[in-house]
């Protein structure tokens, strides 16, 4: 069946792979971006069922009026997928304070805006799907990724406890956790390197960005694969909650899965009878 999706971060990467299959299987979509003549050119032109929208997701009034434009041209939304996002990477102590918080307006605050604009209209629908991409890096921490991971970690907080708020509503939600894939995060416009030098670091630092830069366009997922298995769980009655996507992004999962376990019981002793006991009051 025919869904109105909306697509943010469209111009590029992974969200034009998501909104290009959206247009081929038969879907209406919104796609998103900073320069919407540029999204509606990538995808092709114009098209009856594409609507390009300006959207810079850190900017509630540009997702207020994406999220109103998408109404008056088709009616309804069916589908956010919160998609656009970047990446801050370098060691803690070199990334500023300024990138962390810009980090953070993209990839949290951003996805919060546009949710924000098209929740109440899901709502008077009694029917909607919030899909957020976040990362393996938001449930598996590593090196040379803490504001990137902070910002991802943070993401998956909020949607798993949206999930609980929009649920009687009819309105689902899916978090997707994507390994690597040959996306254009890797890139200069979507990467941004440490602003910050400490000799310590300096050693570890320029080897992790050289290779990082060679890892782009060689990583192992194909982006229009994934695009494709995301409307297939559009599509689904009961939606996946949580989708890991990628090879790679289930072994980490599941070795963190185990770790967590580990360390669980291993804090059985210590931890597991810390209730309140007043008779040491």
């Amino acid at each position: 069946m025919s869904k109105v999706i909306l697509v943010t971060g469209a111009g590029r990467g992974l969200g034009t792979d998501i909104a290009r299959e959206a247009l081929g299987a038969g879907h209406q979509v919104v796609a998103t971006g900073r320069r919407p003549e540029q999204v509606e050119k990538t995808l092709g032109g114009p098209q009856d069922n594409l609507l390009a929208a300006k959207l810079d997701v850190a900017s509630l009034t540009d997702a207020q009026a994406a999220t109103q434009a998408a109404v008056d041209r088709f009616g309804r939304i069916d589908v956010l997928i919160n998609n656009a996002g970047n990446l801050f990477t370098g060691y803690f102590e070199e990334i500023s304070p300024a990138q962390m918080r810009q980090q953070f307006e993209t990839n949290l605050f951003g996805p919060m805006n546009v949710t924000r604009a098209v929740l109440p209209l899901m709502r008077r629908q009694r029917a909607g799907h919030v899909i957020t991409i976040t990362s393996t890096a938001g449930l598996v921490g590593m090196e040379f990724t803490s504001a990137y991971a902070a910002s991802k970690f943070a993401e998956e907080g909020w949607m798993e406890s949206l999930r609980y708020d929009v649920e009687p509503y009819n309105i689902h939600t899916t978090v997707v956790e994507p390994g690597y894939f040959r996306t254009e995060l890797l890139t200069d416009g979507s990467t941004t390197w440490p602003e910050l030098s400490i000799d310590d670091y300096t050693p570890r630092t320029a080897p992790r960005i050289e290779g990082m830069k060679s890892m782009n366009g060689r990583q192992p997922g194909d982006p229009a694969k994934l695009a494709r298995a995301l409307l297939t769980i559009a599509g689904q009655d009961k939606p996946l909650q949580r989708f890991v996507a990628g090879a790679d992004a289930i072994e980490a999962v599941e070795a963190k899965a185990r770790e967590l376990l580990a360390q669980a019981g291993a804090s059985r002793e210590l931890g597991g009878n810390l209730a309140y006991d007043d008779t040491h009051a």
